[in-house]
């Protein structure tokens, strides 16, 4: 996709707000809670489709995931349960993500903005008080991917970029990011 999802344009700057989007908790649909301002609430989901729109505040000791018990097949592929890009799209996993990012002239955000796909940096929303946070300065992206942690915890990859490097890395499943999907 030549933009991320929810933004009104394609960016024209690293900063273009409106070129940012939505930011989804990773596994969720398109139910509203990917908006930027929409409400939260501390109330964890026992099911993948959680029939609200609230953006699910967690911590620690919910294991910093939005759903309990944690599924580890929501975005999986274009059939994936709760996959929020358009019909024939879905999320690129880690290793597509780790080969756009080496595809870069410069490994951060000048680099991700410099890229074919133009990637802003949108910034996230706190898993644990609902504020967006890094808007302007970082830009973050989902993969498919899921892993372990050291702890057993089910975590997700994502992309990271910001002035001084970008890198994939494990994030909690409260966090929320970007997204962009790829065409199958």
């Amino acid at each position: 996709m030549g933009r991320n999802l929810g933004a009104s344009r394609a960016a024209i700057s690293m900063n273009d707000e409106e070129a940012y989007g939505d930011l989804y908790q990773w596994g969720r649909a398109a139910d509203g809670h990917q908006k930027r301002n929409s409400p939260t609430t501390t109330t964890l989901s026992s099911i993948d489709q959680t029939g609200h729109g609230n953006f699910i505040l967690s911590f620690r000791d919910y294991y910093w995931d939005w759903r309990s018990p944690q599924n580890n097949n929501l975005w999986q592929g274009v059939n994936g349960v709760n996959n929020p890009c358009p019909i024939g799209y879905r999320l690129p996993t880690e290793a597509e993500l780790d080969a756009e990012r080496l595809s870069w002239s410069s490994n951060n955000s000048a680099g991700a903005f410099a890229s074919p796909l133009k990637l802003p940096v949108a910034g996230e929303r706190h898993y644990g008080h609902g504020s967006l946070i890094l808007v302007g300065s970082y830009g973050r992206y989902w993969s498919s991917t899921a892993q372990v942690s050291p702890i057993g915890v089910w975590n997700s990859r994502g992309l990271s970029f910001h002035v001084n490097g970008a890198y994939i890395k494990s994030y909690f499943r409260t966090r929320s990011k970007s997204v962009r999907c790829l065409k199958d």
